[in-house]
């Protein structure tokens, strides 16, 4: 009889049909997140709740991870949050982790992730990917398929590749401010 766990690998090789792209989870902060937008102090997340509350989260006071991005430990290697979301879909039902004790957790854990490191993966995980799942697998995203990965050139936009550097900006030498004025004013008056 196949050892169920290597169920898993096929769905690597498949295409997902769920875009978590631009879904964030906050530490600190119950529930997920939608990328809204970003200004100069941080992003603007809007809760995926019936609220839809917009909160600002700098990256200098908060831990902000994307669900895409998102990989669970398991004995070979990491495995994506997507492909067990993926497998979720297919459970036959999705336990209620307020309600279940730790052991029925871990098996269904087992079911949708195998191979997961029992001792790397706590218990504590296991609930926070149960409850993100029952919060976005209402959503039309949850079906929709997933964007091709971003890469490191597509940030760039194609304005300012063409751009040369602003070395007129860099040459010439910066003004004194009004506050290093006022500080030698200071120091002659002390003088006399």
């Amino acid at each position: 009889m196949p050892n169920e766990h290597n169920t898993l690998y096929p769905i690597r090789n498949t295409k997902i049909n769920m875009n978590l792209r631009g879904l964030i989870s906050v530490s600190g902060k119950p529930g997920l997140f939608k990328l809204v937008g970003k200004n100069k102090s941080g992003f603007i997340l809007e809760s995926l709740d019936e609220q839809k509350v917009k909160i600002i989260v700098s990256m200098a006071t908060s831990k902000i991870a994307s669900l895409e991005d998102i990989t669970v430990f398991t004995s070979d290697a990491d495995l994506k949050l997507v492909a067990i979301f993926e497998r979720m879909k297919d459970a036959k039902s999705i336990p209620d982790t307020k309600v279940m004790d730790s052991n029925s957790l871990h098996t269904f854990f087992g079911e949708v992730a195998p191979q997961y490191d029992n001792e790397r993966v706590y218990l504590s995980d296991i609930k926070k990917i149960i409850n993100w799942f029952n919060i976005i697998k209402e959503l039309p995203l949850f079906t929709e398929e997933a964007p091709e990965p971003l890469s490191d050139d597509s940030l760039v936009s194609t304005n300012e590749m063409g751009k040369k550097p602003d070395t007129q900006a860099h040459s010439e030498k910066q003004k004194p401010t009004k506050a290093a004025a006022k500080s030698a004013t200071r120091l002659s008056q002390k003088s006399k």
